[in-house]
């Protein structure tokens, strides 16, 4: 176990593309069934691309040092009848740093950032990860339904749970 303390959680800048493309990159091939997108969609984007993400997407990093330990993206939902709820996407922790203490402060950054902007923020996982659904619960999210068949990656059916976390604006 890390010292969770040695660990800065911050929103990623243009300036940290190439860190956010390695990342998103390695989490494309480690869990390929836990992504919407694949490696294959992503790793003939350039630079600028990536850069241009993070100029508009709310993605932010755990940080060890200078070292990009995990990754958790918000998006607030379009439309006026959708604006009251957000999405977590594109959480990932490396291997390497799972165990750490880097996920749940991700996901509490998140939770803070969207805070201010909604009043739920909902998220799907794989239904196989019961880690993940482990840190969510601990987070303070609940399982409201399931989608059978949700994702396919190399001929496999791969369901999600649905899981929301309804937000208190005054904590």
């Amino acid at each position: 176990m890390t010292d969770r303390s040695q660990i800065q959680i911050r929103r990623l800048l243009p300036s940290d593309a190439s860190l956010f493309r390695e990342i998103r990159l390695e989490a494309l091939q480690q869990a390929p069934e836990a992504f919407g997108s694949t490696f294959e969609q992503e790793c003939s984007q350039s630079l600028a691309q990536f850069e241009e993400v993070l100029a508009k997407a709310d993605v932010f990093g755990a940080f060890r040092g200078s070292d990009l330990l995990g990754m958790a993206g918000y998006r607030t939902q379009a439309g006026d009848k959708r604006a009251h709820k957000g999405f977590l996407w594109g959480m990932y922790v490396r291997p390497s740093a799972r165990g750490t203490g880097a996920a749940k402060p991700l996901v509490e950054a998140v939770l803070a950032h969207a805070r201010e902007r909604v009043e739920l923020v909902q998220l799907s996982v794989v239904a196989e990860n019961e880690t993940a659904q482990r840190l969510y619960r601990s987070c303070g999210f609940v399982a409201y339904g399931h989608e059978v068949h949700a994702l396919k990656q190399n001929g496999r059916y791969y369901d999600e749970v649905l899981m929301a976390v309804a937000l208190d604006p005054r904590n």
